[in-house]
């Protein structure tokens, strides 16, 4: 079964365009209800959000879609998306939802679900939901309607359990720490997570008035992390997204590190405290360094499709804990069920303080190859998985390159561009064999 509103991570657009619209996302929740209600007689939803100013409309909406369908409603208020999935576990609920969109601008929202045991449901459970939508509502009577409650201190439960990461004996006393929290739903907990564990804290972006998420600040905009740091001659910067699901990290010089760097140091820092690391799981865009400086400490690495829920599918099927993405979305699944970019981040201080070194001496056995990313037009009705001049010069391209690159050519899901994409140890080649492939597209 196709799915018509569910994309990779739940249903997102544009508020007031169809599906992000009250109506729609009240019908949603009672759909999901109708499921949950097939298992269990009286389920309970935890409901978080980010800054956005659509929150407001889209939690009422999923409060009434819920209790019309006799299911209890707790909620939690801005929270990170990671929040909602540790609350869920914790306090035993049915399902958690998270409204938001994520790195998008506030224009946008989304309604995004986690199973009860905080981690993402599969493909099989939004069929089915899509399938209640297609149902006509059954509305309940006035004695089985749900009820709605809020959970007053779920910022400091949440804030407590990112603490738990760190290590006990270990402090960031000394440290001068720029947080930018995007004007998200990590506004009031990130500042006060790096605070309560000793360090000098700085807050930028941590002051949403539900229009200026992500605007010009966070970890799609790190200008603005980088900035702050040299001027305050802190020692460290960290971004977060609007759900605060991922990270970037800035040091002292200014220099930014992205996720493919910090996922190799999580490694890192387990194998150097004797623990064994099996394997770790990138993606088809995760930069080749990074495989190789894995496979040199004898760790198996594993390519999924781009994708945080294609991350966790392949870590599951091969048992292993650790993974992520370049654009700071990290699963270390030893300390929680999904990513969480506070805890990625005191991942990274614990490796540093632990071993007195900084992060850039951490990273300095890894130099990410040169990456070039073009963007392909394709021409209506052309099949580019056809053309013989192609598959003849990604073939020279590949045998050129040998071991030390690689060619990387897959369609947009969303437009018809073709992404072409050459990683290689000079930047020169890796950009002159990305502008063949280009004009081997172009040619048909």
């Amino acid at each position: 079964m196709t799915r018509k509103y569910f994309g990779t991570d739940g249903i997102r657009g544009t508020v007031g365009q169809a599906p992000i619209t009250p109506d729609f996302v009240l019908r949603l929740a009672h759909a999901v209800g109708r499921v949950l209600k097939r298992t269990e007689a009286r389920p309970i939803v935890l409901i978080g959000k980010d800054t956005r100013i659509s929150g407001y409309m889209l939690e009422s909406a999923l409060e009434s879609g819920f209790n019309s369908a006799g299911v209890d409603v707790v909620l939690l208020g801005p929270l990170p998306t990671p929040g909602v999935a540790y609350l869920t576990r914790t306090q035993r609920a049915s399902l958690g939802v998270v409204i938001s969109a994520s790195h998008n601008a506030f224009a946008d929202n989304g309604i995004k679900f986690f199973s009860a045991l905080g981690s993402k449901l599969p493909d099989a459970w939004e069929q089915a939901v899509e399938a209640a939508l297609e149902e006509p509502p059954v509305w309940a009577d006035s004695p089985n309607l749900g009820k709605t409650r809020r959970l007053d201190d779920a910022a400091g439960r949440y804030i407590e359990f990112c603490k738990s990461t760190f290590a006990s004996d270990l402090t960031l006393r000394g440290m001068k720490i720029v947080v930018d929290a995007a004007h998200g739903a990590a506004y009031h907990i990130a500042p006060e997570v790096f605070h309560e564990l000793g360090a000098e804290v700085i807050a930028i972006g941590c002051a949403p008035d539900g229009l200026n998420i992500n605007d010009g600040v966070g970890a799609t905009h790190p200008d603005a992390l980088i900035r702050s740091v040299r001027a305050n001659q802190a020692d460290y910067g960290i971004a977060l997204d609007g759900d605060a699901d991922r990270v970037q990290l800035v040091d002292a010089q200014g220099r930014l590190f992205n996720g493919d760097e910090v996922l190799y140091l999580m490694v890192a820092e387990r194998l150097a405290r004797g623990e064994k690391v099996a394997g770790a799981v990138g993606t088809l865009m995760t930069n080749m360094a990074v495989e190789v400086a894995l496979k040199n400490k004898g760790v198996e690495f594993v390519r999924a499709k781009v994708g945080d829920r294609y991350v966790l599918e392949e870590l599951e099927k091969n048992g292993w804990l650790l993974g992520g993405e370049g654009s700071g979305h990290l699963l270390a699944l030893d300390k929680h069920s999904t990513g969480d970019g506070l805890i990625s981040a005191l991942q990274v201080l614990q490796a540093c303080v632990r071993s007195g070194k900084s992060l850039a001496e951490l990273l300095a056995d890894v130099t990410l190859f040169p990456q070039t990313l073009i963007n392909v037009r394709l021409q209506p009705g052309q099949d580019w998985t056809r053309s013989t001049m192609l598959a003849s010069e990604t073939k020279a391209v590949q045998e050129e390159l040998g071991d030390n690159g690689r060619v990387l050519i897959r369609a947009s899901g969303t437009e018809p561009l073709l992404r072409v994409m050459v990683e290689a140890r000079a930047a020169q080649q890796a950009h002159a064999c990305a502008e063949r492939l280009v004009k081997a597209v172009q040619a048909g």
